[in-house]
C-alpha cells in the first residue's frame, strides 16, 4: 500500500488511467500474441465452500488458525503489514509496531509479544537477531517513543531480537523519503538493505527533491548501532516521467544469482547485484499502458522468469471489478531469454469485488514446488489467491481464500500471503493473523521443503 503522502498523486494518476481504460485504450505496444488474456484460466478446481464467518474457500483451502488484533494494535489506524519467518516464528509489522508469533503448531499459533513502535508502513524483515522495521512517515525521531510533532526523521529502525518476548531497540537510520520496503542483501558479517521510498516531497524536511534513487545501507552484525548509508545509486538513467511518483515501491534480491528485480513507480528495473552496493541496470521496462504502479518482483526459482505486480489505485480502490481490465491491478509474467525479460501474460483474479472492496495485486511468494511455478498472493479484499504460472502465457488461479466485504466499508483485506513451511500466513488489515492449509495435487510437494528463515524480498532456492 502506498503511504499516505502520495496517495493523492496516485488516486489522480490511477483514475486517468481507469479512465483511459475503460473508453477502450489499447495494450502497450509491441506486444507477443501469448500476452492475450483471453485465454487466462483462474477458476479453483471445486467452485466454493463456505468456511464460517463470512469465509469462503476453494473446496483444497481450509482456514486451520486465526489470531485477532489484540491491544494494543486494535484500533482502526493499527492496520497489519508484512510478514517475515525465522524458525518457529512468525513476525507481522503493524503501523502501531510489530507482533511475534509461535508458530511451532501452525493450527495454534501463540502471541509471544507486540511492540508498541509507531510507523506508517513498519514492514519487517527478520536476519539472525535482527529485525528490522521500515517507516515511511516523518516522526520526531528514531526511537518507539517518537511523536508527530515535530516531523523530522524517517528511514529504518533496528531491534535485537534474540529474546523474542523482549525486543530490545538497538537503533536507526535516516533515509531521504523514510523507507516504504525494504530488501535485505547478506554479505558474510555485513548485511546490505536496499531501501526503497516514493518521493519526493516539495518542501519536505525529510524528501525534498530530486528522489531519482534508491539507498543501500550497510549493517555490520557485530555493531548494528553503527549502521549507516553507504550508496545512493541511481538506477534511473534513462527515466521519464511523472515528478510526483519517483523512486521505487520494492525490490526483490536474489543473491545466488547475483540478480534483483526492481518495481518502481513507473518501471521495473533488472539489476545485477554482484557487487551489492554498485547495482548496474540490465533492463528497464515501462508500460504505461498496462501498469500504474509497479508495485513487486517475484522471481521463479531457477530465475528464468519475473512476475511484477500492479498496485493500480495504491491499494485504496476497488480494482477487481468488471469495468477494470484484466491487464490493469494485476500481474504480468515475464520470462528471461538471453538475458532479457520478455512479457508472455497476465494473471488477475476473476471473483469479482463489491464497489467498497479495496482489491488489487499485492504481496506474495512461490510456493516451493519442484519444477513448476506456483504462487500465493495477498488481493487486500479479494482475498488470498493460489495460481501456477508454470505456462507463463496461460497462468490460472488452482485456489482461493476469501472474507466478505469489510463492515463498516474501510481499508481491509489480506496485506500479504506467504507460504513458510507447509502453511500460508496471511497478515490481514483488520482481522489478524490467518493460517491456511492447501491440500492439492500440485502443491503438496511443497510440505517436503523446509525453510529456516523466509523474508519475502531476499529469495533463496530451493
Amino acid at each position: 500500500m502506498i503511504s499516505a503522502k502520495l496517495r493523492g498523486a496516485v488516486s489522480v494518476a490511477a483514475m486517468l488511467l481507469l479512465t483511459a481504460a475503460c473508453a477502450g485504450g489499447p495494450s502497450a505496444s509491441g506486444e507477443p500474441a501469448s500476452s492475450d488474456t483471453s485465454q487466462q484460466e483462474t477458476s479453483a478446481p471445486g467452485g466454493r465452500s463456505p468456511s464460517g464467518d463470512g469465509v469462503t474457500t476453494s473446496d483444497n483451502i481450509k482456514q486451520v488458525a486465526q489470531v485477532p488484533r489484540t491491544a494494543p494494535f486494535d484500533g482502526r489506524d493499527d492496520i497489519n503489514t508484512d510478514l517475515a519467518f525465522q524458525g518457529d516464528y512468525a513476525f507481522q509489522g503493524n503501523f502501531g509496531g510489530f507482533a511475534i508469533y509461535d508458530i511451532s503448531d501452525p493450527k495454534n499459533p501463540k502471541t509471544v509479544t507486540q511492540v508498541a513502535c509507531p510507523g506508517q508502513q513498519n514492514d519487517v524483515s527478520i536476519y539472525r537477531n535482527l529485525l528490522i522495521l521500515s517507516v515511511d512517515e516523518p516522526v520526531s525521531g528514531p526511537e518507539c517513543d517518537a511523536d508527530d510533532d515535530e516531523p523530522a526523521w524517517e528511514g529504518l529502525r533496528i531491534f535485537d531480537v534474540s529474546d523474542k518476548a523482549s525486543p530490545r531497540y538497538v537503533g536507526a537510520v535516516a533515509t531521504d523519503c523514510g523507507s516504504h520496503t525494504h530488501t535485505m542483501v547478506p554479505a558474510g558479517e555485513t548485511l546490505y538493505v536496499y531501501v526503497s521510498s516514493p518521493g519526493p516531497e516539495p518542501e519536505s524536511r525529510t524528501c525534498p527533491p530530486p528522489h531519482e534513487l534508491i539507498q543501500i545501507v550497510e549493517i555490520p552484525m557485530g555493531a548494528p548501532q553503527s549502521a549507516r548509508v553507504v550508496a545512493k545509486p541511481d538506477i534511473f538513467p534513462e527515466r521519464q516521467h511523472d515528478e510526483m511518483l519517483s523512486g521505487c515501491h520494492d525490490i526483490t534480491a536474489y543473491p545466488e544469482k547475483k540478480l534483483a528485480a526492481a518495481a518502481c513507480f513507473g518501471d521495473g528495473v533488472l539489476l545485477d547485484i554482484a557487487d551489492p552496493v554498485r547495482p548496474k541496470v540490465l533492463q528497464q521496462l515501462t508500460d504505461t499502458e498496462n501498469f500504474s504502479i509497479w508495485h513487486s518482483a517475484t522471481f521463479n526459482n531457477d530465475a528464468t522468469k519475473v512476475v511484477f505486480s500492479d498496485e493500480l489505485g495504491g491499494g485504496g480502490q476497488a480494482t477487481c471489478d468488471r469495468n477494470t481490465p484484466r491487464t490493469k491491478g494485476a500481474n504480468a509474467v515475464y520470462d528471461l531469454v538471453n538475458g532479457k525479460l520478455e512479457l508472455r501474460g497476465y494473471f488477475k483474479i476473476d471473483r469479482e469485488q463489491q464497489q467498497d472492496e479495496n482489491c488489487v495485486a499485492h504481496n506474495g511468494s512461490l510456493i516451493p514446488v519442484p519444477g513448476k511455478d506456483v504462487m500465493v498472493q495477498a488481493w487486500y479484499q479479494g482475498g488470498v489467491s493460489v495460481w501456477d504460472f508454470t505456462d507463463s502465457s496461460a497462468p490460472k488461479e488452482i485456489g482461493f481464500f476469501e472474507r466478505g466485504p469489510h463492515e463498516p466499508p474501510t481499508i481491509a483485506g489480506s496485506w500479504s500471503a506467504y507460504y513458510y513451511n507447509g502453511y500460508i500466513y496471511s497478515s490481514d488489515i483488520m482481522e489478524g493473523l490467518d493460517v491456511l492449509e492447501i491440500d492439492d495435487p500440485l502443491t503438496n510437494p511443497a510440505k517436503k521443503v523446509k525453510m529456516d528463515d523466509f523474508n519475502v524480498q531476499t529469495q533463496k532456492s530451493y
